[in-house]
This record gives C-alpha cells, sequence and structure tokens, in this order.
C-alpha cells in the first residue's frame, strides 16, 4: 500500500506535526515528472505527496484532449501503479483550484472516488484542494464547509487557503494589494465553522508574505511569526485539539531559517513547483547545448539519434529533479522519517 489510505495518511501528517518536519508536496505534469518524485523521497527514505495542478492536469491529458481531471486521474493510476515499488508511503493531492474549476477537476475527480469506494476500490487520491482565498471569507468557508461534509464521507483531507499568496501559478495571480497575511480572526473563524464537521481532516494554508515563484532574496518579505499568533489565537479559542495543521505555499527561495520556523508552527506540507521545474529544464538545456549539432539536422546532416532520443534528455531531468525533491527533503528535515515498515 505504498500510495496511502485515509488512515496511514492521518498517521503521516500526524508524525510531522509531532516531530517537527514537514514533507514535501511536488506538483508533476508527467509520467516523467512523477516517476523523479518517487525516486527522491526513496532515496531519501521519506514519505511525501505528489499533488497535480488544474493546468498540470489539463497538460497530461494532452494538448488536444485539456481535461485536467482525466489527466489527474491519468496520473494517479501511474503513482499507484509504480508506488508499489518503493518502499515508503506516497499521498495524491490536487492543487490551487478556484471555485470556478471545482466542477472540471475536484468534483469529477470525487466523483471517481466515490464509484470506486462503491465497487470495494481504495480511493484514487488522498485529498483536494480548494482555493477560495480570492472570496470573501464567508464565501470562502461556505464552500469549503460543503465540501468537507462531502470529502468526510468518502475519507478525503480538504485543503483550503486564507489569505491569498502573491505572485502567479497556473494563471493565477495574487494581485497587488491582495491580502498577503493571514489574521488571528481568520483563523478563528475557520476553526468554528470547520471543526463542526465531526471525524473529517483539513490542511489550513495560511498565508505570512508567501509568493508563487522564485525572487531575488531580499524581495519576499516572510513573516512565520503570523503562523505562531494565529495558532495561539485558535488554541485560546478552542483548546489544544483545534491547532491546525498548516500548509506552507510559495516558499521556492524562502530562507532556511524562515521554512524551519513555520515548521515550528505547525507546517506539515510545503508545496514545491518552481524549483522543481528548473532542475527538471535545467540539464535538457545543457544536453542540447552540448550536443547542438546532434539533436538538430545541421546542413542538411542526419543528427544523432542517441542524442536526440527523448528518453536521453528526459533520464536526466528525471534524474536531476529527483535530486531537487532530496534537497526539499532534507531542508524539510523529513530524511530517514518515513512510516513504512
Amino acid at each position: 500500500m505504498p500510495v496511502a489510505d485515509y488512515e496511514t495518511y492521518c498517521k503521516m501528517l500526524d508524525n510531522a506535526k509531532k516531530n517537527k518536519f514537514a514533507y514535501p508536496a511536488i506538483n508533476v505534469t508527467s509520467l516523467t515528472s512523477a516517476n523523479a518524485v518517487l525516486k527522491g523521497l526513496a532515496e531519501s527514505k521519506s514519505d511525501g505527496i505528489i499533488q497535480v495542478s488544474t493546468g498540470g492536469g489539463a497538460f497530461a491529458s494532452g494538448s488536444s484532449v485539456k481535461d485536467m481531471a482525466l489527466g489527474a486521474i491519468s496520473i494517479a493510476e501511474h503513482v499507484h501503479r509504480l508506488a508499489e515499488r518503493y518502499q515508503i508511503y506516497v499521498a495524491l493531492h490536487t492543487d490551487h483550484c478556484q471555485a470556478d474549476k471545482l466542477d472540471k477537476l475536484v468534483i469529477p475527480l470525487v466523483e471517481e472516488t466515490e464509484r470506486r469506494r462503491s465497487a470495494g476500490k481504495p480511493n484514487l487520491f488522498n485529498s483536494h484542494m480548494f482555493d477560495g482565498s480570492a472570496l470573501p471569507l464567508k464565501e470562502n468557508l461556505d464552500i469549503a464547509f460543503k465540501l468537507l461534509e462531502r470529502f468526510r464521507k468518502s475519507e478525503l483531507i480538504l485543503e483550503i487557503e486564507v489569505g491569498v499568496v502573491g505572485g502567479e501559478e497556473d494563471g493565477v495571480k495574487g494581485e497587488a494589494g491582495a491580502k498577503l497575511y493571514t489574521t488571528p480572526e481568520d483563523t478563528i473563524e475557520v476553526a468554528r465553522r470547520l471543526n463542526a464537521i465531526t471525524g473529517s481532516r483539513y490542511l489550513l494554508a495560511a498565508t505570512f508574505g508567501n509568493v508563487h515563484g522564485v525572487y531575488k532574496p531580499g524581495h519576499v518579505k516572510l513573516k512565520p511569526s503570523i503562523l505562531k499568533d494565529c495558532q495561539e489565537a485558535v488554541v485560546k479559542q478552542y483548546g489544544e485539539e483545534a491547532r491546525f495543521y498548516l500548509v506552507f505555499h510559495g516558499g521556492s527561495g524562502s530562507e532556511l531559517r524562515d521554512i524551519h520556523d513555520a515548521i515550528d508552527y505547525g507546517v506539515v506540507k510545503m508545496n514545491i513547483d518552481t524549483d522543481t521545474q528548473y532542475a527538471f529544464t535545467r540539464p535538457i538545456v545543457d544536453h542540447f547545448l552540448k550536443n547542438y549539432d546532434g539533436v538538430l539536422k545541421v546542413d542538411g546532416e542526419v543528427g544523432n539519434k542517441k542524442t536526440y532520443d527523448p528518453r536521453v534528455y528526459l533520464t536526466r531531468a528525471e534524474e536531476s529533479m529527483a535530486e531537487r525533491v532530496k534537497k526539499a527533503v532534507e531542508d524539510l528535515r523529513g530524511t530517514a522519517t518515513t512510516l513504512y515498515r
């Protein structure tokens, strides 16, 4: 069962929270990038999370189809098969999905899970994110409440976001002047609304200056202490059992001390996309530049099949991305923490 079931996924999150580390949640868009994550996690002896975004799912289904749910299902089915060869647990998750895309990604995937469960099969995905951060808090939580009620019945974990992550990912922009810092009042309201659904689990992406993409040092002003303030407020209001399982979005290029502070304040999952995209692409560029007359039919020549065969440079891309996953595990204090025995 290397793709975790609900009980195992919950144990993973509890283990991270208790032992002050976080799981890398790596966005993938293809079988090759999914393989890279499995390789990196396994070599780190760390469990982890593979996730698919709306754009990633559409890409995975091909340029003629562009069906985000179908692409996500295809990647998930591949991971279920390949993960059996690895001695770690991996969870499957879908990343940022705004309200206007729920019917194109999350709802079809939940319906797929419901069909599978009715046939006695395990869940395809473990969790899904609804990103209502651009909505008024009440509307955000109204939608999240209904989703969490439905998710609970199928042992799915919900991730929500309160506050806006800056920058841009998959065409969604955090506009200048947006609310980049979650407040204690916001999180108290989250706990009031969602903790009323007994037997459910959810993750909270609270924002503390996070920005998607990579920026030069000094351009991103993270304030991890915001997470501490939010946790203390909700514990004071509702007790220790209300302490959040937090998610760190927009972490590329963050200072290690900010990452560790965020983990100390309750982050158990950190999303990684931009850094692994670069790690995947860099060796491909290097290969093309070094083998220019092999990958192209220059001046009427035939080129060199051994250099333009996609398997050659995609293998290097996979290996490079796997190394970046290993670095993420190390940065998140997750090396040798797998629950797999």
